[in-house]
């Protein structure tokens, strides 16, 4: 009897390319996209203070605007740490490109570390369901910021930001929905891609960056 191969706990870039290509089996609209704009990298981030406070820039708003703010930010502290991010004045962080909110959001985040109320090293050992648990409990940092995080970090096989939007856009077209399809819709979407619905939401984003960079 052939066995299947066990679900590895973090994806590498051997286990993405694998999982692709069981994908691409099973989905012929998927296998589509990978033929038309290939593989999907990893787009791994490191774990710590500095990506959850990217994350936080790039909560409604372009990917290209939350970089921007990010590389000015980590200019201006070198290092980013906790301490140094609460040292910056409003104003400072204004002119970085932190809303007023998100001023808040990244204080909050930088005192949860520095009084151990958050140990991004704690995370690893804990399963889906009990991370995303632990990262809202943070003000600012909701279930679409925990499933990033989960799934460019911790690298989590089946993490699938429900919330995003650019994922939404992809499915539909990947799909050839009618309408956009709801969070809960893309939710109900991805069931056929479990336990690699991370590695869907990968190719998904390939294709929509790959299309909005050839303006289509």
């Amino acid at each position: 009897m052939r066995h299947s191969a066990p679900i590895p706990a973090t994806l590498t870039p051997a286990t993405l390319a694998r999982a692709v290509r069981r994908l691409t089996r099973r989905d012929p609209d998927l296998a589509r996209l990978v033929a038309t704009y290939g593989p999907p990298p990893l787009w791994a981030r490191q774990p710590g203070f500095p990506t959850l406070i990217h994350i936080i820039l790039e909560q409604q708003v372009s990917l290209a605007s939350a970089l921007a703010a990010f590389n000015r930010l980590k200019a201006a502290a070198a290092p980013l740490t906790p301490e140094k991010f609460l040292q910056f004045t409003d104003a400072e962080l204004k002119t970085i490109g932190f809303s007023r909110q998100k001023t808040g959001y990244g204080r909050h985040l930088a005192q949860a570390m520095l009084e151990g109320r958050l140990r991004p090293s704690a995370l690893n050992r804990m399963d889906d369901d009990a991370v995303k648990a632990e990262l809202i409990k943070l003000k600012g940092i909701g279930a679409w910021s925990a499933d990033i995080y989960l799934l460019m970090v911790l690298r989590r096989p089946d993490a699938w930001p429900s919330g995003d939007l650019a994922l939404a856009v992809a499915a539909q077209k990947a799909k050839r929905l009618r309408a956009r399809p709801s969070p809960e819709k893309l939710e109900t979407l991805s069931e056929a891609w479990r336990p690699w619905r991370a590695v869907a939401a990968r190719v998904l984003w390939h294709a929509y960056l790959s299309e909005r960079a050839n303006g289509q």
